[in-house]
């Protein structure tokens, strides 16, 4: 327990008769503990907030759940939710609010969308709508469809972030594919940039290029399971997996080619031989921070709230492979610190958010999985 700065055990029951640990732990300068909110959800992948409190959630088989604030998970699934293909790393993935959600009840889903050649990662908005026989979506429109579909089952992104602008940007994955990253004329491996309706904006970097898609923003990106806003710049941030090593954190610019195959810091599975060309290309945006050997990062938060004073302006990631929560410090787009958190105690990381109230929300990726919340000690 050294290692997770434990400060002290307590054994609770339950009502059923289990036994639920609540162990407080020492970041630096910064005592918390990690309160279970929610159980019992199947491969939950992505949590967002109502403005009232209560808490949209996803389940990667293609539910979408509503939580209550006080962590009363409703039975009956919302309404409305599009097919997906649940297969691999496929399925549903985040729920996002627009910007004017308490006006307009607008939501936003990826998933896995299938169609001709197999399926690839979508883009749906629809209306939250709440009333007699419960909660269900309306007025579905798909916003964006990734082209060329694929067979393959893994590498979808599926992360979606709004700008202060109001623009909408959803994360792709190259499919397993490595080379589509480089293709303009190819969805896979970049950020998508579009209005709140589907519209692409005329100043996206590729409209101009012929034959290129225009939705695109970036390109040469493996894996982007994480995403979210600068609180102080506005800047979109992002991380994706690298393969066996070279887990990166970026911040995505207009145009930017961020690398992937031809330079990373990561190798091929098993054999460990050189992908690329190497680490760096004139031309080719190197990470802010990169992991070697990986971590498999999957969601990531700034921390702007007041409960934990010391972590403000903290980056926050989560990891799958590695099941812990990482903690970076920062100066600017420069990364002073990290540290390790929680370490294979709460299990594998999907999501991680800042909450309302100024504490932190975990995703616990598992057939049982859970909603975490991490509070101050005493707090």
């Amino acid at each position: 327990m050294t290692k997770l700065g434990f400060v002290a055990l307590l054994c609770l029951w339950d009502a059923s008769g289990q036994v639920l640990a609540q162990q407080s732990f020492q970041s630096e300068g910064q005592a918390f503990k990690v309160v279970t909110v929610t159980q019992g959800l199947e491969f939950p992948w992505c949590v967002a907030f109502l403005p009232d409190g209560r808490m949209l959630l996803t389940e990667r088989p293609g539910r979408l759940r509503l939580i209550e604030a006080d962590g009363r998970l409703h039975k009956q699934a919302i309404r409305g939710v599009p097919e997906v293909v649940a297969r691999g790393q496929g399925g549903l993935f985040d729920v996002a609010l627009h910007p004017d959600f308490a006006k307009n009840r607008w939501i936003y889903l990826s998933y896995s969308e299938p169609g001709e050649g197999g399926q690839g990662t979508a883009l749906m908005r629809a209306k939250f709508v709440e009333g007699e026989g419960g909660a269900r979506l309306e007025e579905q429109r798909v916003l964006f469809r990734m082209q060329p579909k694929s067979g393959t089952n893994h590498h979808f992104g599926g992360r979606i972030v709004f700008d202060r602008a109001g623009y909408v940007y959803l994360t792709l994955g190259d499919r397993g594919d490595m080379d589509r990253a480089q293709k303009p004329n190819d969805h896979a491996g970049s950020t998508i940039r579009l209005h709140d309706d589907g519209r692409v904006p005329v100043d996206n970097p590729f409209v101009k290029t012929e034959g290129a898609k225009p939705e695109k923003y970036t390109l040469g990106q493996r894996n982007i399971q994480g995403a979210t806003l600068h609180p102080k710049t506005g800047a979109v941030w992002t991380h994706e997996h690298g393969p066996q090593g070279g887990d990166e954190v970026n911040v995505i610019r207009a145009g930017a080619n961020y690398g992937w195959p031809v330079v990373t810091y990561g190798v091929n599975y098993v054999i460990g031989t050189k992908i690329g060309e190497g680490t760096s290309k004139p031309g080719m945006t190197q990470p802010l921070h990169y992991w070697t050997p990986s971590i498999a990062p999957s969601g990531m938060a700034f921390y702007e709230g007041d409960r934990f004073p010391k972590w403000r302006g903290n980056l926050f990631v989560g990891a799958l492979k590695d099941q812990m929560l990482v903690r970076l410090q920062l100066d600017d787009e420069k990364v002073l610190k990290e540290e390790r958190l929680l370490k294979n105690v709460v299990g594998r990381i999907r999501d991680v958010r800042s909450g309302p109230r100024g504490d932190l929300y975990l995703l616990i990726d598992d057939e049982a999985g859970r909603l975490l919340r991490i509070e101050p000690v005493g707090g």
